[in-house]
């Protein structure tokens, strides 16, 4: 009566809090979706989730079968890797460098679930403030790199990990923070707190900005997320950031989050990898994990579509 993929598009449906979302995670069509739903309740005689409610109410039956999700999905992670590693490659390396400075949130949690279930695997990590970790990445230099601003090299495939949406960071009492979204002439006379790196790297110039032919009064740079919200709570200036960095200080009142742009701003994080490691049992271990940390942990972020 029960399959795997029932348990695997429930837990999706939860983690996603919508079939639209859950849909675009499992890579299915909406209705298809529905379809795989309404087939398992007329089996189970009951429903298991209460239609069109938000956020989400599953029913008894649906709170059951999550449970058994929760535990059985874990096992069969873990046995797969275990098949992996009798079929072989189990050991390697995987050197990985960042291009976010908002990265740490969710990687970290990805690398230690890594760690514990690979070993055998050399894991080494480091930031790409100070180099130029993609051209480091086609030498061979590097194994994996998490960025948004992909560029084609021979040998490099990017695999996307999510999208999320970049948004600006003003004071609660800024003028700014009364309207529903800013567009560029709002930055004319603002200073830009943005982190230390070039601006054909920054989606605010490159997206916002300079398409309108506006500059904003002043730039500084800090590298610190903590830092930049210190210093937007305090006036002195506002900040582009990405919705899930953003979301922890402006759910707690201590900065407004804006939207750029009517229809907003929305980007594309990646994992740029040398393809001879794509069909490496541990990269995809690594990739699957880092997708499934990221939406469990991150606010507003979405499936590739």
């Amino acid at each position: 009566m029960l399959e795997i993929r029932h348990l695997k598009t429930l837990h999706a449906l939860r983690e996603a809090d919508s079939l639209v979302e859950a849909a675009e995670r499992l890579h299915l069509t909406q209705s298809a979706l529905s379809h795989q739903f309404k087939e398992l309740e007329e089996r189970l005689g009951m429903p298991l989730f209460v239609r069109k409610t938000k956020p989400l109410r599953f029913t008894s039956a649906g709170l059951r079968l999550l449970q058994l999700a929760d535990a059985t999905l874990p096992l069969l992670r873990g046995a797969e890797r275990d098949i992996a590693r009798l079929a072989g490659g189990t050991a390697g390396r995987l050197h990985m460098a960042i291009e976010c400075h908002s990265c740490f949130q969710w990687l970290m949690p990805t690398i230690d679930q890594f760690r514990d279930a690979w070993p055998e695997v050399e894991l080494d990590l480091a930031s790409g403030f100070a180099f130029a970790p993609l051209p480091a990445l086609a030498r061979g230099d590097l194994d994996l790199v998490v960025t948004s601003d992909p560029l084609e090299l021979p040998g490099i495939t990017y695999v996307p990990l999510f999208t999320y949406e970049a948004m600006l960071a003003v004071a609660n009492q800024h003028p700014l923070a009364h309207k529903p979204y800013v567009v560029p002439e709002d930055l004319l006379t603002e200073t830009l707190i943005t982190y230390p790196v070039e601006r054909d790297r920054l989606d605010i110039f490159t997206r916002f900005l300079e398409p309108a032919d506006v500059e904003p009064a002043q730039v500084r740079t800090s590298e610190l997320t903590v830092m930049m919200m210190q210093l937007v709570a305090s006036g002195r200036g506002v900040c582009g950031m990405p919705h899930w960095a953003l979301h922890e200080y402006s759910s707690r009142g201590y900065v407004k989050g804006k939207r750029l742009g009517e229809k907003g701003l929305f980007a594309t994080l990646y994992a740029g990898i040398r393809a001879d490691m794509l069909d490496a049992p541990y990269m995809r271990d690594f990739l699957l994990t880092a997708k499934d940390t990221s939406f469990s942990t991150l606010d507003g972020v979405s499936a590739v579509r």
